[in-house]
């Protein structure tokens, strides 16, 4: 019998233990913009590829010269954007169904995650319940919160229905603690789900501390040195973290203030606090010397949904003073690795300040206990956890991967 006449053979290509995915994930924001999204996403991306998943990233063009990556189990799609009123630096996507609905088609993935609320994440979002694709979803930014801030708080509840709407349309919602997830069930969102954020202890480490950047911001080995890493922005309840230190100063005792970071508010914060430091923006291992240079985090912002920032800090060997909301409200305990004021209670930050300045002390005691606490929040676990929601959302539960198909050879 000649090998054309032969029965086919059915084969069985079994997969590995634990499938690779087609990811398409898609955000308004990414590096180099820096903020919290764009850097927690891109760490988790990174962390997907580790893993052998193949991930498509869905994203504006950021400049008119920005070009797609493409390298091995990595590519962008670019899409249009406009520039974020008061936001000029970052990107909104416009609405691009038709675009993803085509791509879609032509190379269908196993799942899409989409991190941001915007146009274009609506677009994605549509655009998948049409080819019929699970869909997962972040809870990454409090914009519900932020519209007090800029003059339209009456927008906060059709806000808040909009993202109810976009949220239950998708399979799960992942946000980033426990608190978050009781305060959006509360509001009517479903499957939401918690997953912790990550930070690089390498880089965020107590051994970069610089005696040199020190004596730049003029203080000495005694100088109690509160750091605020962030936008300056309104959202950013700097105006309590500047009363904080006006506190610290009223006890006589050696103190400075740094302020990491630039925005819209840096001019009245300038006029406002001349005698703080104002270091403007920092990455990478010059961000990572700045926080360990200092002994003390302040942070007042409410508006967080985590806030990276408080992580950094306490892996930086920093204790953090805070509100007891987002990421100090998990990763903070009162008295042990940092200090937790109810959320109304700007007086007390303010008190709380000045008594640490009076006792210097209980910072250092502190700080000895900070970076323990976050020792364990390594992104290649945290992209496990993110892994196991995806595998279980497109369906694979242990067999073959989710878009495996037997083939037939003779």
């Amino acid at each position: 019998m000649s090998r054309a006449d032969a029965e086919p053979i059915l084969v069985e290509e079994y997969p590995a233990a634990r499938p690779s995915l087609r990811l398409s994930v898609v955000t308004e924001t990414w590096p180099p913009e820096i903020n919290g999204v764009a850097l927690t996403l891109s760490r988790l991306v990174q962390g997907l590829c580790a893993r052998n998943h193949q991930v498509q990233l869905i994203r504006p063009r950021q400049a008119r010269a920005d070009e797609a990556r493409s390298d091995t189990g990595f590519e962008e799609l670019l899409m249009r954007g406009m520039p974020i009123p008061r936001y000029p630096e970052l990107k909104l996507g416009l609405p691009s169904k038709g675009a993803l609905v085509r791509a879609w088609t032509l190379q269908r993935p196993d799942l899409v995650h989409i991190a941001t609320e915007g146009p274009l994440g609506w677009s994605a979002l549509q655009a998948a319940r049409r080819l019929r694709l699970p869909v997962t979803s972040d809870f990454r930014t409090n914009f519900h919160a932020y519209s007090q801030h800029y003059g339209v708080g009456w927008l906060k509840t059709p806000i808040v229905a909009y993202l109810r709407k976009f949220h239950n349309l998708t399979r799960c919602t992942m946000v980033p603690t426990q608190a978050l997830r009781a305060e959006l069930q509360a509001i009517g969102f479903q499957n939401v789900q918690v997953v912790a954020r990550g930070v690089d202890t390498q880089l965020f480490n107590p051994v970069r501390r610089s005696a040199e950047l020190r004596a730049g911001w003029g203080a000495g080995p005694d100088t109690l040195v509160m750091v605020a890493v962030g936008r300056l922005a309104p959202e950013k309840n700097l105006e309590v973290t500047v009363r904080a230190y006006e506190a610290m100063r009223a006890t006589g005792a050696d103190v400075r203030l740094v302020l990491v970071g630039d925005g819209p508010q840096r001019a009245a914060l300038q006029q406002r606090c001349p005698d703080a430091v104002f270091a403007g923006m920092r990455r990478g291992e010059d961000l990572a010397s700045h926080y360990a240079s200092a002994d003390l985090f302040g942070f007042a912002s409410l508006t967080e949904t985590f806030g990276n920032v408080t992580i950094e800090a306490l892996a930086s060997g920093l204790p953090v003073l805070a509100f007891d909301t987002a990421a100090a409200g998990d990763w903070v305990s009162h008295g042990h690795n940092g200090w937790l004021l109810p959320v109304d209670d700007a007086a007390g930050f303010a008190q709380q300040a000045a008594l640490l300045a009076r006792e210097p002390a209980l910072v250092r005691t502190a700080a000895a206990r900070a970076r323990g606490q976050v020792a364990q929040l390594d992104w290649q676990q945290i992209a496990q956890q993110v892994e196991d929601i995806f595998l279980r959302t497109s369906g694979w539960t242990g067999g073959a991967s989710p878009t495996w198909r037997p083939s037939l050879v003779v």
